[in-house]
């Protein structure tokens, strides 16, 4: 349901404080935060869809991270584990489910038992809540379809629907004066030396003194067309999800994940509990041809050139080459995606799963050809660029929102 449009009076005719440009989950975290910390701020957040939420947000695999895999002291490990506190008690103030069901970390392997303990350690380092190293018996009791050695149980780890936190987030916004203005993509930026930013659109001019980014898929677009730094380029993955049918619900009572592999940037095949009560399966990670490009036949003739275009992809193909087309295969055989699955499930059948959804990780690479793995936060006088904020940023969004308008308090010279 789209968030109405509440202004009066044309935005080409009146410059507002702050313009946040994207009205997914961390552009509606900014805007609140921001109008919390600086009450009577004039606030709009604009958006090119006609709601919103529609793209990451809205296809977001519902999970409440714990801060397990990130490297202690970086952005994202801090601002995960203080946002999964902060979101869990946003949410039940405002009354928005929650299910805190855990999850496992299963190593099903000898060889992954080292990168077990490392995960167990860093998890440790970065103030994750409720963990605990358990063998196969007792993996069993929690999971008794689930194979492994030994698995890392994490108690904190929960589920929400990030649609109706993004909601909760608009109504706030909207509550304290600020606006939500719908169906307006930015298609140039001018920056007026001493007057703020004009953001340029279709539908109409938006005039502000300050602007913040949060593009998601499309960062690095509007972060050039501003003026920012060529890298690092997103390059979208997509993201396919089966869904195990109601005869195989019962070979997961909740999230249950394998190591991951560290020469593999996504933490592979995995269930996940929905707050409708079904249970995913996936996704596996394969490049999108289409930005937005939720269907595998999709393809984007512009989107596709700009990726070959990138050094930093043309070396992050050749160095994964060959993971990237296992995961290919995956994508275009269900056999073989269940055959990777079962790892984890070896109940599991093709039979059990049909086709789920998609979603699409907007992933920052940088020139070199690495996958960036911290958020990235670009800012110049009056103007702030989110230009990454992957997986954990829809757990993280309320701390990423605060980290932000801070930020962007010192880039507006307040």
């Amino acid at each position: 349901m789209p968030v109405p449009d509440r202004s009066s009076l044309s935005f080409a005719d009146r410059t507002v404080d702050v313009a946040v440009v994207g009205a997914g989950i961390v552009g509606l975290a900014v805007a609140r935060a921001l109008s919390l910390r600086r009450p009577g701020l004039s606030i709009v957040v604009i958006d090119k869809e006609s709601s919103i939420s529609q793209h990451q947000t809205g296809r977001n695999s519902g999970v409440i991270h714990s801060g397990i895999y990130y490297a202690p002291g970086s952005l994202k490990a801090r601002l995960c584990t203080q946002g999964a506190a902060a979101l869990k008690q946003y949410c039940a103030e405002r009354s928005i489910p929650t299910n805190i069901c855990g999850k496992v970390i299963v190593a099903t392997d000898a060889s992954e038992l080292p990168r077990l303990e490392e995960l167990h350690r860093r998890a440790v380092a970065n103030g994750a809540v409720g963990l605990e190293l358990i063998g196969p018996n007792r993996l069993r009791e929690i999971e008794p379809h689930a194979a492994g050695l030994r698995a890392l149980h994490v108690r904190g780890t929960g589920i929400v629907d990030y649609g109706l936190v993004a909601r909760g987030f608009a109504d706030d916004v909207v509550a304290a004066g600020g606006e939500i203005l719908l169906g307006y993509e930015v298609e140039g930026i001018v920056e007026r030396s001493g007057r703020g930013v004009q953001l340029v659109c279709p539908a109409g001019e938006v005039n502000a003194r300050n602007v913040v980014f949060c593009a998601g898929v499309n960062a690095d677009r509007l972060g050039r067309l501003g003026g920012g730094a060529d890298d690092p380029r997103i390059i979208p993955f997509r993201g396919d999800y089966y869904v195990l049918r109601p005869t195989a619900r019962h070979l997961a009572n909740a999230l249950i994940y394998p190591v991951p592999d560290p020469a593999f940037p996504f933490l592979g095949i995995h269930t996940t509990l929905r707050m409708d009560g079904s249970m995913w399966l996936g996704p596996n990670a394969v490049l999108a041809l289409d930005r937005e490009g939720y269907r595998r036949r999709q393809i984007s003739i512009g989107d596709v050139a700009e990726i070959l275009r990138a050094r930093g992809f043309r070396r992050l193909a050749r160095r994964h080459l060959r993971m990237g087309l296992g995961e290919l295969a995956r994508d275009t055989s269900k056999h073989l995606f269940v055959r990777s699955a079962r790892k984890l499930l070896p109940e599991l059948q093709t039979r059990d799963v049909i086709a789920g959804s998609a979603g699409i990780r907007a992933q920052a690479v940088s020139v070199d050809g690495l996958l960036v793995e911290d958020f990235v936060l670009e800012r110049r006088p009056g103007v702030v660029h989110v230009r990454n904020a992957p997986s954990p940023g829809a757990t993280s969004s309320m701390l990423i929102g605060e980290t932000i308008a801070a930020m962007a308090e010192e880039a507006f010279g307040r």
